[in-house]
């Protein structure tokens, strides 16, 4: 569940908020829970981002399913931030459909999840046919599924077109901090979308995550940026900005890019 004290989706007509499966968010910045000290730094990180959905990656995080060990959730908890289980560490469908079905086991019917399907343990690129399976499984079953995938407008097309509700191209390869290698991809894909593009993957400092909003991405989803940050907490909040200011441009509509120099001040009428 969202925050409650956050908005609800009545007010998506009236304020500029992302809606992801009905419901409707004022920040558009999702943050992962990994790679952090320790839970009490992940809390204070995710409170300084002001992010409303946190994604766990279910093979690596206990919410539960370690009895007796810290538990995510108890810093954390779902009735202020929306959980979003994801597959992270999944190198086949078989294993990411299960991963999911375990999160809503857990997590009392829980159907939202961010699948993600790797390829190869180097780059940690997508499996697309591997992805293309598991996605298909999972909208069968009833979840609803937020996809990691390349940058590939076609395939990001697909993904949509058979269910997803949010697509998440990535930026660069996951936990590089190369920011957005292929702007105009990105560009193409939110451009013939009709679902929620989230950049995902490969953001490094603020600037990546403002150009990511600055070409019209829905929001952006990071966490290696700021857990590895050498003052993470710091970073959160920067990151917050930085969605915040990218989202205001790119509804503000930038000047055109121009060969040669325009004055700034009217020539016309100059007392000379």
């Amino acid at each position: 569940m969202p925050n409650p004290d956050g908005p609800m989706i009545a007010d998506a007509g009236q304020q500029d908020l992302l809606v992801i499966d009905g419901r409707a968010y004022g920040s558009r910045l999702l943050v992962g829970t990994g790679k952090y000290r320790d839970f009490e730094q992940t809390r204070a990180a995710v409170q300084a981002s002001g992010a409303q959905i946190v994604t766990v990656a279910i093979r690596r995080t206990n919410i539960g399913q370690e009895p007796g060990t810290a538990n995510l959730l108890e810093f954390l908890p779902p009735d202020r931030y929306t959980i979003l289980p994801n597959t992270a560490g999944c190198y086949d469908a078989a294993s990411a459909v299960r991963t999911c079905r375990l999160a809503r086991e857990m997590l009392d019917g829980h159907s939202l999840v961010k699948l993600e399907v790797l390829g190869d343990e180097k780059t940690l690129f997508p499996d697309i046919p591997a992805t293309l399976a598991a996605a298909e499984e999972l909208i069968r079953d009833g979840f609803r599924v937020m996809v990691y995938t390349n940058d590939d407008p076609v395939m990001s097309k697909r993904f949509e077109t058979m269910g997803c509700i949010a697509v998440m191209p990535l930026a660069a390869p996951i936990g590089s901090g190369m920011g957005i290698r292929n702007p105009y991809n990105i560009r193409i894909i939110v451009e013939n979308a009709k679902v929620p593009i989230i950049v995902d993957a490969g953001v490094g400092t603020a600037s990546d995550a403002a150009v990511a909003m600055e070409l019209g991405c829905d929001g952006v989803l990071m966490n290696t940026a700021i857990a590895q940050a050498r003052d993470p907490v710091l970073m959160a909040s920067a990151m917050r900005k930085a969605i915040e200011a990218g989202r205001e441009a790119f509804l503000a509509g930038r000047m055109p890019r121009r060969p040669y120099g325009a004055a700034s001040s009217p020539v016309e009428g100059v007392f000379f």
